[in-house]
């Protein structure tokens, strides 16, 4: 991983999903941690939670690339790739929500559990909070590990803040990034919202981002 000093030096690359572009912070340590730790967890079932753009599928990205395995995105999963999980050790199912059949869901979570698979599901709260109608899958959602990855300190702000501006080719001053920091929410998707707006305005404007589009910004 590259730090913080090296990145103020290096805005040239696009987005990626490499494992040296991820930005390990005290929000998600433990996540980061335990999907290093495979095959060496206590349980079988492991959920990552947190809100939109928290890191979640690029957690998943950097395991697979790791350690090999087969995702299924929850809106797609159905009886044919639940049988093509067979050959692999690792299944990671992505974005589980309300709006799913449980009926597979469950199923899935047998086979994980009979053939001694691992899995690993990402959403944006515990799973054990999401209110499933089937007693049996609601009793498997709280028998697993949770990662949960809560939102960014400061310096995981500024990496955030900082990756966001270059894929967009953006450079801007650290005293301009700091005083971004201390004037939004503390989320990720207010941070990729943030730069969505100060991009937009810098391009209306025909003018570099300064303090005046920043504030504009912060005004919308």
């Amino acid at each position: 991983m590259k730090s913080l000093n090296q990145l103020l030096l290096d805005f040239d690359y696009e987005q990626n999903f490499k494992d040296d572009d991820f930005y390990v912070g005290k929000s998600n340590f433990y996540a980061f941690e335990v999907i290093n730790k495979w095959p060496k967890w206590e349980k079988n079932f492991l959920n990552i939670n947190g809100e939109k753009f928290s890191g979640k599928t690029h957690l998943v990205n950097i395991f697979l690339k790791k350690f090999n395995g087969f995702r299924i995105d929850v809106n797609s999963l159905n009886d044919e790739n639940i049988k093509s999980i067979k050959p692999y050790q690792n299944i990671v199912l992505e974005d589980l929500n309300l709006d799913i059949n449980e009926k597979l869901i469950y199923s899935l979570f047998n086979i994980i559990d009979q053939d001694n698979k691992f899995l690993i599901v990402t959403s944006t709260k515990p799973i054990s909070e999401i209110n499933f109608q089937l007693e049996d899958l609601r009793s498997r959602t709280k028998n697993c590990l949770f990662a949960n990855i809560q939102n960014p300190d400061d310096e995981l702000m500024f990496a955030l803040i900082l990756k966001n501006l270059s894929d967009r080719q953006i450079t801007l001053d650290k005293k301009l990034i700091d005083f971004i920091i201390k004037r939004i929410e503390r989320s990720y998707g207010k941070i990729f919202e943030f730069i969505y707006k100060i991009d937009k305005i810098s391009l209306k404007k025909k003018k570099s981002i300064d303090f005046k589009i920043i504030n504009e910004a912060l005004e919308e």
